[in-house]
């Protein structure tokens, strides 16, 4: 927006300057054509009086010396002849014939314009003059002056002219960088805070610093309440949630208690439905857990990073993860770095995997593989250079597309899963550990079929 709105600015300018600059610079360069013509019209003027009296005298001598030394003066070439034809004088080396100033002064017209004189060009003018009266004339004159002088002249105007207009806009430019950097003040801090609130965190709120147009600090006040108000309404909804789900457990576990009490007392016909009951119970429960988690993270933000050892923290619960895979017919594969630290929350790539492993193996069917893989791609040279990977991935049926946009919704369960146990949180409670830990989550389909999971944290140059 910067950049187009210097370029506004500038074009404005430069259009402003060039209306100026330019009529001024023709304008100077018609005054000093016309100051040629004048005098050397008047020169040739005076040759033609001189050139009437050589004819009228037959003594051409005086004319001829006169023409010498002219051209010798001011380096312009001079020839007179009788309107019959026949040269009186000729001296500087002979005159561009010109069929128009010539036909004119034989009708007795002097010449009364040059062409425009500009440093380009032309090097000598032809003024023509005719010698005797309108009623009888009896001769030209014809002066082919040098436009060297002149020429000087304009280019020196038009130097001037441009060296100002240079001036003049680089002032311009920095006036319109200072005025774009004021105005677009408050829309840069808006953008930075705009985006550390994606990222995030809630509590960032645009300074006053009291700098750009009041207009635009009137929308950043109003952005701040904004703001305000939605992190209020966002923390009164955390805290709903948070504080139903904590004291819902309380009678949750009274009435698991009460049923479990009653056990001793029901018939053979009760007992299906009482342990389904059971199961609701212990599903409601599950789902208060996973509440409670993903409340926390909410009400957390992002975490402080700590060095965090891959393997000690991955090889423990994988081990666990594999006798949990196995008695349900799926094979888990690791393959995880030797050495490996990264900065990140505590617990956060645990959580994750636990997760993604979860759902692996109550989805996919019996005979079926998921792995397990960590990757550091320092040194990789690719764009994601310095991020570590943690990637989950299986060969059981996956998900759709839609599938896939919507699986780190809450609540979110797929219908050919609705008979699974779960209380479609889990991968919402992932995605938000990620972000908390300033990386991200993904999901995409397997090759040839089948979901991968990936934890991406970005390395330090990224966040």
């Amino acid at each position: 927006m910067r950049r187009r709105l210097l370029a506004t600015y500038l074009t404005l300018i430069g259009g402003v300057l060039l209306a100026l600059s330019v009529p001024l610079g023709l304008a100077y360069t018609q005054e000093r054509t016309a100051e040629l013509l004048l005098a050397r019209r008047a020169d040739a003027t005076r040759l033609a009086e001189l050139a009437e009296g050589a004819i009228q005298d037959s003594d051409p001598s005086v004319l001829r010396a006169e023409a010498d030394r002219y051209a010798w003066l001011y380096g312009a070439s001079v020839e007179v002849r009788r309107d019959t034809g026949s040269v009186l004088a000729d001296a500087g080396g002979g005159v561009p014939h010109s069929a128009g100033p010539l036909r004119r002064a034989l009708a007795g017209r002097t010449t009364s314009h040059l062409p425009l004189v500009t440093v380009f060009g032309p090097d000598r003018v032809v003024i023509a003059e005719p010698v005797g009266s309108d009623a009888q004339v009896t001769g030209v004159v014809l002066l082919a002056a040098p436009t060297r002088e002149a020429r000087d002249d304009v280019l020196l105007v038009w130097l001037t002219l441009a060296g100002g207009a240079a001036v003049a806009f680089a002032l311009a430019v920095e006036a319109a960088r200072r005025l774009a950097r004021w105005a677009l003040r408050p829309v840069d801090e808006l953008d930075a805070v705009t985006e550390a609130i994606a990222q995030g965190r809630m509590t960032a709120r645009v300074p006053d610093t009291g700098g750009g147009p009041s207009e635009l600090r009137r929308l950043e006040s109003r952005f701040n309440a904004m703001a305000d108000a939605v992190a209020a309404a966002l923390d009164k909804q955390r805290a709903f949630v948070s504080d139903a789900s904590h004291e819902l457990r309380t009678p949750l576990a009274v009435l698991s208690l009460r049923l479990e009490n009653l056990r001793p007392h029901l018939k053979e016909s009760g007992a299906g439905r009482y342990h389904s009951a059971m199961e609701e119970l212990d599903r409601i429960g599950t789902l208060l857990e996973d509440l409670l988690t993903l409340g926390r993270i909410e009400a957390r933000g992002a975490a402080r990073a700590e060095p965090v050892d891959v393997s000690a923290e991955l090889a423990p619960r994988l081990r666990v993860w594999a006798e949990v895979a196995e008695a349900a017919g799926v094979r888990l594969r690791t393959v995880l770095p030797a050495a490996l630290v990264v900065r990140c929350p505590p617990d956060t790539l645990g959580r994750i995997t636990d997760i993604a492993v979860d759902n692996a193996v109550k989805f996919v069917p019996r005979g079926s593989t998921v792995t397990v893989t960590v990757t550091d791609t320092a040194g990789a040279g690719a764009p994601d250079a310095g991020d570590v990977l943690l990637r989950i991935e299986d060969d059981g049926p996956g998900l759709d597309d839609g599938e896939l946009a919507a699986a780190r919704d809450r609540f979110w369960r797929s219908p050919r899963h609705s008979g699974v146990d779960g209380s479609g949180l889990g991968l919402a409670i992932a995605d938000e550990l990620a972000r908390a830990a300033g990386g991200s989550l993904g999901l995409r389909a397997a090759r040839p079929h089948g979901l991968v999971v990936e934890f991406r944290l970005l390395g330090p140059g990224r966040r």
